[in-house]
């Protein structure tokens, strides 16, 4: 597909998306939400792609939510017309998606960063959710997932007053996973999703379910949840190779079944 707001490309079994919104620090508006969705779901239905990252450029991962294109609407236009629902869509990829964030990550785009599984950071990024300093409060997941991540007090900070995490704070409180210098941030992320692509896709796939599970539900449900994957497993073919190619003393060939 032809897309205006982002660009796509393929580095081996990793799918790579690129906001291309640079004027506005990639503004997340509608228009590239919704391709952002629609190539998500693409590489996520495509068996060769094994990982995803999604990126902004060395300035900006995302500054924030289009205001110029939400200044104006009512509450009844926002329930009519929710561009925050294609966060829904991001949620229902099943493949690992690993943000790669340089640069400002501010509303929307950290609550963007965050619906991701993994985020990798520049040293130059910064986190922020300053909704407040619009007259409202982060409506893309902020106060949960951040919440979550980081715990209540500073999540409260963030939320109310406004403060930034550096890319070593974000660190020391668990919002993201690691920080490289400016130069490295993204063939890191891609490195990392190559990694991982390389590895048994429905092992992957059901990991992920079950982490993504402990999140939303009680420890007793996650729980069960996770030994039914465990169980559900030995039924593939991967699991097989995986165990032999161990006692073998080999690498294992992977199939995705």
């Amino acid at each position: 597909m032809e897309y205006t707001s982002i660009l796509t490309e393929v580095h081996g079994k990793v799918g790579l998306v690129r906001f291309n919104r640079p004027q506005v620090r990639n503004a997340l508006n509608s228009v590239l939400l919704g391709e952002l969705a629609q190539a998500l779901e693409a590489f996520d239905a495509d068996p060769e792609i094994g990982a995803m990252v999604i990126t902004g450029n060395e300035v900006a991962f995302a500054g924030g939510a289009d205001i110029k294109e939400m200044a104006g609407k009512s509450a009844i236009d926002l329930l009519l017309h929710d561009h925050i629902a294609l966060f829904d869509r991001l949620r229902g990829i099943h493949k690992p998606l690993i943000a790669a964030v340089s640069g400002y990550c501010l509303g929307g785009g950290n609550e963007l960063a965050m619906t991701c599984d993994m985020i990798v950071a520049s040293e130059t990024a910064r986190f922020g959710q300053p909704e407040i300093n619009l007259g409202v409060i982060p409506g893309g997941g902020g106060t949960q997932r951040l919440t979550r991540a980081v715990g209540k007090v500073i999540a409260m900070e963030m939320v109310l007053n406004s403060r930034m995490l550096s890319a070593e704070e974000a660190l020391h409180c668990g919002l993201i996973n690691r920080v490289v210098p400016v130069e490295r941030y993204l063939q890191e992320a891609l490195g990392l999703a190559a990694e991982i692509a390389a590895r048994a896709p429905l092992a992957v796939r059901l990991g992920k379910q079950a982490v993504n599970h402990a999140f939303e539900t009680f420890l007793s449900e996650g729980l069960a949840d996770e030994r039914r994957a465990f169980h559900y497993l030995f039924a593939s073919a991967d699991q097989k190779e995986g165990m032999a190619a161990f006692m073998e003393k080999r690498k294992p060939e992977w199939r995705g079944e």
